[in-house]
């Protein structure tokens, strides 16, 4: 998950798979009136055609005659206008990313499922277009390396412009939004894809509505049983040992880096009360920029680019020319990815969620500080966490988001074997339970299955009639309970 604390900004990532649904679903009839409209990227690098909407429900469901909100909502019909395929509905990480950025930014990676299915997003409460909770924190602003008093002044200035009302936007409440987006698209029968913290929200969604569920695809799984934050500096440093193990292991990455653990090292032991002011271009602008190299910026570099595999194969570089004294790189793809992730996340929404479903089951966790403060992230995050909500509105939870999560639907859980947040020891005990499973853990990647190998060309389909009497054997599910398919990343 990302954490607003030291830029828990990661952006959730989306797959292509096609699975049979599980029983028909007629073409939608509904009381909401969609139109064409054109659906663009926020950095404007791609659009894709859809038909949108706008459903507005109650900001505090026990008041529906009170204030209202209006939420976003976009449908990409199926190629195949025929077809009574349960649609597939997305829903995005982060906290705070918006359901529709994510469809437009990997929409060829949905492509396949398009074909007979519909794709559905809606912008969750708080995000993208739907009553967003925009925080602008200051641009120096380093999560876990600021002082106490200013993490504090910071969210209260958010809540001075935002209002108290932010404690409706709470996963629990957003699920029944998710409900009436279906009810009022004409839906009879749905199937989910979850990301990061999406899949807490199709877990949610499933233990309320699941007699509507056809499938469920979680990708970076969160286990219901964990809050986020206690183990994510001992999930990330598992993640870069792997990282510079995978260095070693290959003869060109370790003849060209081979003091890179020392390297690592050098840098972590310098910047640990050490800062010092450097100038880059900025990487956006080219202007020249001057920022200051400390610890939070180290360990966000590495944080960030733990991530996806693509970006952690220029870990042993910029690592390599950091203990060297040449700073910028790493700075400057730490700022780069952190920016691009920051700008398309909802802050104060994931705020509203973390502060209310998560920071209170901490003292739960026993968290060991000591162990923490072994990782290169150390107690940052969570004291950082602690500290924003103690100002944050904490808003209405279910009593069983935390309970163990049961379930006869369909299920295909995607992990990274790097994953730096949500292992695939997560996804194997949320996995126990489901009847019907399979578990894919990728080699060597991290956060999000977007695009990875073969995973694009996956297509789970099975006769409409077997998935009905509940055959989904050699589809999604498993003959033995608990199977874990290791796929390899595809070369070339």
């Amino acid at each position: 998950m990302a954490s607003l604390v030291s830029a828990w900004r990661a952006a959730a990532a989306g797959l292509a798979v096609l699975f049979a649904a599980g029983g028909a679903a007629a073409a939608p009839a509904g009381s909401l009136a969609l139109q064409d409209c054109r659906l663009e990227h926020p950095l404007r690098l791609a659009s894709a055609a859809a038909r949108c909407a706008s459903l507005n429900v109650a900001e505090d469901p026990t008041h529906p005659a009170g204030a209202t909100i209006t939420l976003k909502l976009a449908v990409v019909p199926a190629l195949d206008r025929r077809s009574t395929a349960a649609p597939l509905f997305v829903l995005a990480g982060g906290p705070g990313q918006s359901a529709i950025d994510l469809y437009v930014a990997f929409a060829a990676a949905f492509s396949r499922i398009n074909r007979e299915h519909d794709i559905v997003m809606l912008d969750q409460r708080g995000t993208g277009r739907s009553a967003p909770l925009q925080c602008r924190f200051p641009p120096d602003w380093s999560g876990g390396a600021a002082e106490p008093q200013r993490l504090r002044a910071d969210a209260r200035a958010c809540l001075e412009t935002l209002g108290a009302h932010v404690r409706f936007y709470t996963s629990s409440i957003a699920v029944q939004d998710l409900e009436a987006a279906r009810i009022a698209l004409g839906y009879p029968r749905i199937s989910l894809y979850g990301v990061s913290y999406g899949t807490r929200m199709a877990e949610l969604y499933l233990r309320r509505h699941g007699d509507v569920v056809a499938a469920v695809i979680l990708d970076g799984v969160t286990d219901p049983e964990k809050p986020i934050g206690p183990d994510t500096p001992l999930d990330g440093e598992r993640a870069l040992e792997q990282i510079l193990a995978r260095c070693g292991d290959a003869r060109d990455c370790a003849e060209a880096y081979p003091t890179l653990r020392a390297d690592l090292a050098a840098l972590r032991t310098r910047f640990g009360p050490g800062r010092v002011a450097l100038t880059l271009a900025d990487p956006d602008s080219g202007e020249p920029r001057t920022v200051e190299f400390n610890r939070a910026l180290l360990n966000a570099a590495l944080r960030m680019l733990s991530y996806s595999s693509s970006q952690a194969a220029l870990l042993p570089r910029l690592i390599h020319q950091g203990a060297a004294g040449e700073l910028a790189p790493l700075a400057a793809q730490s700022l780069l990815v952190e920016r691009q992730l920051g700008e398309q996340l909802a802050a104060g929404m994931q705020l509203s969620v973390v502060c209310s479903e998560d920071e209170p089951f901490f003292a739960v966790a026993r968290i060991d500080r000591a162990q923490l403060a072994r990782t290169y992230q150390g107690t940052d995050q969570i004291d950082a966490l602690q500290e924003l909500c103690k100002v944050w509105p904490r808003g209405p939870v279910d009593a069983d988001l935390h309970a163990p999560l049961h379930s006869d639907v369909p299920a295909l859980l995607l992990s990274g074997e790097a994953d730096p947040v949500t292992p695939a020891a997560d996804a194997e005990r949320v996995a126990a339970g489901f009847t019907r499973h399979r578990h894919l853990r990728l080699d060597g990647e991290g956060h999000g299955q977007l695009a990875t190998g073969c995973v694009p060309r996956i297509r789970f389909e099975h006769p409409v009639e077997h998935a009905q009497a509940g055959g989904f054997a050699g589809a999604i599910g498993s003959e033995e309970p608990g199977d874990l398919a290791v796929a390899r990343r595809e070369r070339g």
